[in-house]
């Protein structure tokens, strides 16, 4: 509503009238308590009463009081229950005027307080004083315990409970509580199952905007979280702080076992199986356990066959990583594992520690039978034939059988009449090496 004369603007009818009075000089109280423009004369007995803190009117039910008959019966409407203002559009009932007034702002999309440092506007006065403390920079609501302010009464309210440590908001499901409704809203999203939150690139949903906030830098390419030390850039915060922990050496997921140090608490959780024995990963096909994810998957393609590591230069197929990088070596001749006794290369780790063997004298492998011992596993398998008479090996011309290979190729020669060992004086050919050397003792003279 407006005055003619002057275009001001006015929310309600009443303080339209009211500066009109002015406009006319109309008599106002003039008391040098009131300490504010003035009243009205008639009004002058309620008014005194606010100078003088008189406050007859007093509820029966709480025994508050009040310095006007009015606002008791407005007050008294909350004991009641009374709602006598009813909304005409939705017919939200209300016990007071004003209150309905600002409802129906609702509808009618009236904002008639308007920030004067930026033009915004709202529909209710509250929200004005306290939008405009933004550029006061005014925080009048002040922690006791810490001294924080803060710019909102409900902020500082939801702040305190971290000293109280009060937690009003409690789950239906299963009763955790929490001190703010927001975390509680979120919460519920694990029992309902709801994921609002919709990436515009693939539809995938979340039940949280940081999830979706983070999952979208899938799309984007951006790396947010910049190494100081190396310039490397992650996608996620605790990507870059677990990064950080190699420049720092900081390890501090700790065993409280062995007292072995982690950089990632992942580590220590696969770490500590070890000492329980937990194996949680389990295959569905042979129920063969696993302590670790990675060691499930790849013991899985022994059921699916599958070989995803192919050779680029001859095309064979493997189903472990460090099959295809061993074979490769086959096609680049590198021989990485080096003893350091004689300097032989070896293409495989178990090569080296076999030839090691050699300087060492170690034979690990023992018959159970006999306490023989061998430096090789196989060397005692084939060994451990003798024991079991087991003779695997057939000769295909006369199916003689022989427990070691050695055996049956000497044996082949009868049917083959292959003599490969040569005497160096005579050129005289034997087919076992025991002959030859019984031979040449004729040549030596030894006996």
């Amino acid at each position: 509503m407006t005055t003619t004369k002057s275009e001001k603007v006015f929310c309600r009818k009443t303080d339209l009238s009211n500066y009109q009075k002015i406009q006319k000089n109309e008599s106002l109280c003039t008391s040098a308590d009131s300490g504010t423009s003035g009243c009205w004369k008639r009004n002058l007995p309620v008014h005194e009463r606010n100078h003088k803190g008189m406050k007859p009117f007093i509820c029966t039910e709480c025994n508050k009081s009040f310095s006007q008959k009015g606002s008791l019966t407005r007050h008294q409407r909350i004991h009641k229950g009374l709602k006598p203002f009813i909304c005409s559009e939705c017919n939200k009932s209300f016990s007071q005027k004003g209150n309905l007034t600002k409802h129906q702002r609702i509808h009618t999309g009236m904002k008639p307080f308007i920030c004067s440092e930026c033009n915004r506007r709202f529909s209710h006065k509250t929200n004005l004083t306290e939008h405009q403390r933004i550029h006061t920079g005014v925080k009048p609501f002040i922690c006791t315990e810490c001294n924080k302010s803060f710019t909102h009464k409900i902020s500082l309210t939801q702040h305190q409970r971290i000293h109280t440590g009060v937690k009003p908001f409690i789950c239906s499901e299963c009763n955790k509580s929490f001190s703010h409704k927001t975390s509680l809203t979120i919460h519920q999203r694990i029992h309902t199952g709801m994921k609002p939150f919709i990436c515009s690139e693939c539809n995938r949903r979340f039940s949280h905007k940081t999830n979706l906030t983070e999952h979208q830098r899938i799309h984007t390419g951006v790396k947010p979280f910049i190494c100081t030390e190396c310039n490397k850039s992650f996608t996620h915060k605790i990507s870059l702080t677990q990064h950080q922990r190699i420049h720092t050496g900081v390890k501090p997921f700790i065993c409280s076992e062995c007292n072995k140090s982690f950089s990632h608490k992942t580590s220590l959780t696969i770490h500590q199986r070890i000492h329980t024995g937990v194996k949680p990963f389990i295959c569905s096909e042979c129920n063969k356990s696993f302590s670790r994810k990675e060691h499930l998957t790849t013991h899985q393609r022994i059921h699916t066959g599958m070989k995803p590591f192919i050779c680029s230069e001859c095309n064979k197929s493997f189903s472990w990583k460090g099959h295809l990088t061993t074979h490769q070596r086959i096609h680049t001749g590198v021989k990485p594992f080096i003893c350091t006794e004689c300097n032989k290369s070896f293409t495989h780790k178990t090569s080296l520690t076999m030839h090691q063997r050699i300087h060492t004298g170690v034979k690990p492998f023992i018959c159970s039978e006999c306490n023989k011992s061998f430096t090789h596993k196989i060397s005692l398998t084939i060994h451990q034939r003798i024991h079991k008479g087991m003779k695997p090996l057939n000769c295909t011309e006369c199916n003689k059988s022989f427990s070691q290979k050695t055996n049956l190729k000497e044996h082949q020669r009868i049917h083959t009449g292959m003599k490969p060992f040569i005497c160096s004086e005579c050129n005289r050919r034997f087919s076992h090496k025991t002959n030859l050397t019984e031979h040449q003792r004729i040549h030596t003279g030894v006996k």
